[in-house]
C-alpha cells in the first residue's frame, strides 16, 4: 500500500473513528441502494461522499451556497438513479464526481441565462390564416422530418428538445458520453435542416 493512501486511510481513520470501506465496499452499498433503496446504506455514502462533493465544488470556484446546494442535488441523483451506476465502467467516485460537476456546470449556465422580458397581458390579435397554415405545414413536415431519424438521433432530440434536458442531464440518464451526444444532436439537426428546406 502507498504511503499516501495509508496517509488518507490514517485520516479518515481519525476523522471518522472507522477506516473507510475499499471500492469494492462502496459498489456493495450502491446495491443495496439500488436493489433494497436501503437507507442505512445511502447514509454511509451520504457521510462519506457529501462533504468531499462540497469540497471539490468550493475548490473550483462554487460558493459555499451553490457547493452545498449542488452537493445535496448530487446525493438525491445518486438515490434517484442509483440504477445507473456501472461498477464496470467507473468507480463510485469517478460517477459522483462526474455528477457533481455536471452539476456545477448546470448551474454557471443557469446564472449566466438573461432573465426573460416581461410578456404582455391581454388579448393577442389572431394570427392571419395564411400564417396559421404555414405553421401547421411547417409542423407536420418537421413531424415527418422527425420520424426519419434514426432512432438513437431521435431520441436523443426528443430528450434534449422535447423534454428539454441539458446534455449531462441527457449523459446521466442514457450513460451515453458528451460527445457521442452532441455528435448524434449535430447529425440529427443537420438532417431535420436539410429536410425542411
Amino acid at each position: 500500500m502507498s504511503k499516501t493512501r495509508s496517509t488518507k486511510k490514517a485520516r479518515a481513520k481519525r476523522v471518522t473513528g472507522k477506516t473507510p470501506p475499499p471500492e469494492n465496499n462502496w459498489i456493495a452499498e450502491m446495491q443495496r441502494i439500488r436493489d433494497a433503496r436501503d437507507e442505512a446504506a445511502f447514509a454511509a455514502v451520504f457521510a462519506h461522499f457529501a462533504p468531499r462533493v462540497k469540497g471539490f465544488l468550493i475548490n473550483s470556484g462554487a460558493d459555499a451556497g451553490m457547493a452545498e446546494e449542488c452537493a445535496q442535488e448530487v446525493m438525491t441523483t445518486l438515490w434517484n438513479k442509483a440504477h445507473m451506476f456501472d461498477p464496470a465502467r467507473a468507480s463510485l467516485a469517478t460517477w459522483i464526481f462526474t455528477i457533481a460537476r455536471n452539476r456545477r456546470i448546470d448551474a454557471l449556465r443557469k446564472q449566466r441565462r438573461p432573465e426573460p422580458e416581461d410578456l404582455p397581458w391581454g388579448n393577442e390579435p389572431e394570427p392571419p390564416q395564411d400564417e396559421v397554415l404555414g405553421l401547421q405545414q411547417e409542423s407536420a413536415q418537421l413531424a415527418t422530418a422527425l420520424a426519419q431519424l434514426p432512432e438513437k438521433q431521435r431520441a436523443l432530440v426528443e430528450r434534449a428538445y422535447f423534454a428539454d434536458l441539458t446534455h449531462s442531464e441527457i449523459a446521466a440518464e442514457t450513460g451515453l458520453p458528451l460527445g457521442t451526444i452532441k455528435s448524434r444532436l449535430r447529425l440529427a439537426l443537420d438532417r431535420l435542416r436539410h429536410a425542411m428546406t
